[in-house]
């Protein structure tokens, strides 16, 4: 990683704003330059501060392709689905927003990381932009620490998705995900993250300090990186 450039800022609303106008800044670039955006974005709750400041600027989403940093193995409508929720958000705005999951292997989760490996391959890559958040826990897109760590983070770099089963499971979605690779985050063209709490700035801080040596999820994916990071943070 070249560098990580730290954006504080005194309330969630002001970073919303910020990260927004900058994501909106990367799409406009990405589409002058190559005609389209391609950007990955993460689930959960925090993201949608951003999502709802995003919404609000002038963007031609029919030139924007959206897919999830990561999803959850359930099917396509369910509401623990990262894909629902940025097809509910975005689709009606134009883009095109691509699944990771194959509703016919919900069972079998290396199954499904296979199939969305090849749906990504069919994009043209690298992505513009990857936005990551991190768990308490250190994870960071659905890379998450068990039996497929290593394949997520130091498998083959032609490979863009990986099926992976978080241990232990998170109490909030006990389920197989399916996530990029360290390796296409790393490819992106510009990586950023947004950060809320004392806590996960601390998990942050001390993974960055550990590099490629970390524990943390978060720590081993940063370290991949060769371009510089931006983190904006809130208490």
């Amino acid at each position: 990683m070249e560098e990580v450039e730290w954006w504080e800022f005194d309330t969630a609303a002001e970073m919303a704003e910020q990260a927004a106008g900058d994501i909106c800044f990367v799409i406009e670039s990405a589409i002058e330059a190559h005609g389209g955006a391609r950007i990955a974005v993460p689930g959960g709750s925090t993201p949608d501060p951003v999502f709802r400041a995003l919404l609000e600027k002038k963007v031609d989403w029919s030139k924007v392709t959206i897919l999830p940093t990561d999803d959850r193995l359930v099917p396509l409508n369910d509401v623990l689905s990262h894909y629902c929720k940025l097809e509910s958000l975005f689709g009606p705005e134009g883009a095109n927003v691509v699944p990771l999951v194959d509703e016919g292997v919900l069972d079998n989760y290396r199954e499904a990381g296979r199939l969305a490996d090849e749906r990504l391959k069919e994009l043209q890559w690298p992505l513009d932009l990857v936005w990551l958040n991190i768990g308490l826990d250190g994870h960071t897109a659905g890379i998450f620490q068990g039996p497929d760590f290593d394949r997520a983070i130091t498998g083959p770099r032609e490979r863009m998705a990986v099926g992976v089963h978080p241990s232990p499971m998170p109490q909030e979605a006990p389920v197989d995900r399916v996530t990029l690779t360290a390796a296409a985050v790393s490819s992106a063209r510009a990586v950023m993250l947004v950060v809320n709490g004392h806590g996960k700035r601390e998990v942050l801080e001390e993974a960055i300090k550990e590099g490629p040596l970390s524990s943390k999820p978060i720590g081993r994916v940063l370290a991949e990186i060769d371009a510089a990071v931006d983190i904006f943070w809130n208490p």
